[in-house]
């Protein structure tokens, strides 16, 4: 009794904390990124949490819990290239489509590295098998690494949608996507002016809707104009919508249709409406121009998510901001322990 009490009191604390600080972080900016990683972290403690509970199973849980983990990552990469295969199928064999495949090739890679590795570190020792574990924790820790902000990343995409927030919205901007056959909405693009629609529904006060995108070079059309055609079909008064038509990308969309609502009276609060991975860059860009919003995503096919997720966690950790971050925490996570406990044995 008195060891389960000691487990207890030892990880308490760190219970406690770790939850204290993601709801309070959570509240005081709830569509932050970081709050994901708060969140993976109160996870973390309550396995261990969990544990001590147990009291003499403590020993059992801690194999339960690791054993799922060790399950998840071994369903990640194969999931990923499964994925991959249906994106080929459903939409084509474009690079972007096959980011999923590769991801999971590159993950799955790393994880039999960091098998080798640890069976090398197990059964062998000396200096003629030296190099090959320092290349196969290297390669193994890195992908951890980076496998790890993609978790923190789709956790956040997924939290997002459960965030409340307020309804009374004077804007909704709606980012455009490609059309199909030159003129026609998309599956993608007709979720989110849905989910725009929703939304404008729902206000008492009718907001202005501003459905954002230029015509593209295989496009007959902008896609302001055929998102404005969707909505008209659809019942909203052409007296409420304003077309921003002029924009190629998702900082023009914001910078362009934030012009519009700037030259405008009245009260200025803002909605951005896109899909539910493309949120947290949507938001980054606005924090840049000083616009002050809330993003709100809409769904999207469940076989197009991984590869949309991969393509914003590359735009999104590409930024000067994340860049740096990231490098330094890759330089004292994996480099420093990786190549220092190399140096020890």
């Amino acid at each position: 009794m008195n060891s389960i009490i000691d487990n207890i009191s030892v990880v308490m604390p760190f219970f406690l904390i770790s939850w204290g600080v993601f709801i309070g972080a959570t509240l005081w900016k709830p569509q932050k990124f970081r709050n994901s990683i708060f969140l993976l972290n109160a996870l973390f403690f309550t396995v261990f949490f969990m544990a001590a509970l147990a009291g003499e199973y403590i020993g059992n849980v801690l194999l339960v819990a690791f054993l799922l983990v060790f399950l998840a990552l071994l369903l990640v990469p194969i999931m990923l290239v499964i994925n991959g295969i249906v994106m080929m199928k459903k939409e084509s064999r474009s690079l972007g489509n096959l980011l999923s495949l590769l991801l999971g090739l590159v993950i799955g890679a790393g994880e039999i590295a960091f098998f080798v590795g640890s069976v090398l570190e197990i059964h062998f020792s000396g200096h003629e098998y030296a190099l090959a574990k320092q290349i196969a924790a290297f390669i193994g820790s890195s992908v951890l690494y980076i496998s790890f902000w993609i978790l923190a990343f789709v956790v956040y995409m997924i939290f997002i949608q459960f965030m409340p927030h307020i309804r009374d919205f004077d804007y909704l901007i709606i980012h455009g996507a490609g059309l199909i056959k030159g003129d026609k909405v998309s599956k993608l693009l007709a979720n989110r002016i849905d989910k725009a629609i929703k939304i404008y529904k729902k206000n008492k006060r009718k907001p202005i809707i501003i459905p954002s995108g230029g015509q593209g070079g295989d496009e007959t059309v902008s896609e302001a104009w055929a998102m404005k055609k969707y909505l008209l079909e659809h019942g909203i008064p052409e007296e409420h919508i304003i077309l921003e038509d002029k924009s190629l990308n998702t900082m023009e969309n914001l910078k362009n249709s934030m012009d519009i609502i700037c030259s405008r009276e009245g009260r200025h609060r803002v909605a951005l409406v896109t899909s539910n991975y493309h949120v947290y860059r949507c938001l980054l860009y606005a924090k840049s121009l000083n616009l002050k919003c809330t993003g709100i995503g809409a769904p999207v096919a469940w076989y197009y998510w991984p590869s949309a997720v991969i393509r914003e966690f590359v735009a999104v950790f590409t930024t000067k901001k994340f860049l740096i971050w990231t490098i330094i925490g890759y330089i004292f996570i994996v480099l420093v322990p990786t190549f220092g406990y190399a140096k020890m044995v």
